[in-house]
Parts: structure tokens; C-alpha cells; sequence
């Protein structure tokens, strides 16, 4: 079928807003993956030129802080997303990141802003840990998260990252373990203090809840 390109050329490097249907279809046909030259960096969106057209792209700043220079080559993974008020695309470096992304959109009430600023805020393997543990603490500290919004991440997304990023629920709760265990060390207290605080916490507790509560059993002692 005829290919009608429709496209809003804003200068003499063409820059545009392209959009491709097909007419028997009337419906925009998806762009699952773009590669070409990097050609602006302006957080949280890009430009990305591939041959002489450039194709802007909102991507999470997990994607953003590991892309190359301006300038240089750069290949996307991408979400076609069409709105009543336009077309967009987002990119992504990894396919965890892009599912990551769609999983996150299909939760009740979540954007693809919001969704966004998750994966901003999270790398994929935090909010997968985050989600095997239920835990509330790391997701209402990102900017827009407020607790019925990270309740309702909890409770959807559960189950449903595991298999892409490959954090089960037991890898998390022995990275909490670490990760509270060192906090303790951290902040003065012993190997034994430590130990003895941790035999006392639920066994999937997550980090930022076992650390108060490893806190709170210390300052009893």
C-alpha cells in the first residue's frame, strides 16, 4: 500500500513530527526500533537524526545518562504512542526498559509521563526488586509518587516484572539483607549489633522499612 508521509517541516534540517499511515488501515503503523545519528540532548527528550529526517523521542533519564555524545551513533528501542493530542514516541537503550515501560502504562491511572518519571527515578532491576519486596518506601520517594499511586504500582505490577528483569522475589530479599546489613555497619554499629538486629526482622522485609526497624530494635538495647 501507498505510504502518505504527513509532516510539520520546521527548518531547513527536517526536523519533523512524522506520521505514517495506511490508508486502508487509517491507523498509524508502529516504529518498534530506531538507529541513526545523536542529534540533541535536551533531558528528558532527544532528537534522533536517521537519514536527514530527525525523530524526537522522550526517553527516561535511565536511558538518557547512558546514551553517547551528540553527534555520535545511537540505536533505540522505541513506544509508539498515539493520544488525541498528537503522536509520540519514547525510546529506550534495553528491552527491560521498554517493558518496564508498557507494564508500567497498562497500571490503572499511570501516563507515559508518569511512567516516565518510575523509570527515572528507579533502574528497571530496583523497581522489580521494589515490587517483589512491596515496598512503599522506595517508590513515594519519586518526584509525583504519592502513596496511593505507589499502593497501586505495588499491587498491579506484582508478578509482572520478574521474568524480564530476572529479580525474583528471593534475590531481592537477600539484596535488602545486604544492603540493611551494611547500613547498620555504616552507621557505627558492629557485626554483632547488626547480626542481632537482623535475626529480629521479617524475612522479606524491604530495605528502607528494615532499616528503621533495625534502628528502632538497636536503640533499645
Amino acid at each position: 500500500p501507498a505510504i502518505v508521509f504527513a509532516a510539520d517541516d520546521w527548518s531547513d534540517e527536517k526536523l519533523c513530527r512524522i506520521t505514517v499511515l495506511f490508508p486502508e488501515r487509517d491507523r498509524p503503523e508502529m516504529i518498534g526500533r530506531l538507529s541513526g545519528i545523536l542529534a540533541e540532548k535536551n533531558p528528558p527528550q532527544i532528537v534522533l537524526d536517521v537519514n536527514g529526517v530527525g525523530y524526537e523521542l522522550d526517553v527516561p533519564m535511565s536511558t538518557f545518562y547512558n546514551l553517547p555524545a551528540a553527534g555520535e551513533k545511537a540505536k533505540l528501542l522505541t513506544h509508539f504512542a498515539v493520544r488525541d493530542d498528537g503522536h509520540y514516541l519514547y525510546g529506550f537503550l534495553t528491552e527491560a526498559e521498554r517493558f518496564a515501560f508498557r507494564q508500567l502504562l497498562k497500571v490503572s491511572g499511570i501516563g507515559a509521563r508518569t511512567a516516565l518519571s518510575v523509570l527515572s527515578g528507579l533502574s528497571v532491576g530496583d523497581l522489580a526488586a521494589a515490587v517483589a519486596q512491596q515496598e512503599l518506601g522506595r517508590l513515594i520517594k519519586i518526584p509525583g509518587i504519592g502513596k496511593k499511586t505507589a499502593e497501586r504500582l505495588l499491587l498491579e505490577l506484582k508478578g509482572k516484572l520478574a521474568d524480564a528483569t530476572g529479580v525474583s522475589l528471593h534475590a531481592a530479599v537477600d539484596d535488602a539483607k545486604q544492603d540493611i546489613s551494611n547500613a547498620l555497619l555504616a552507621l557505627g554499629y558492629n557485626e554483632k549489633e547488626a547480626a542481632s538486629a537482623m535475626k529480629a526482622l521479617p524475612a522479606d522485609i524491604g530495605t528502607s522499612d528494615g532499616i528503621r526497624a533495625a534502628l528502632k530494635l538497636l536503640s533499645k538495647v
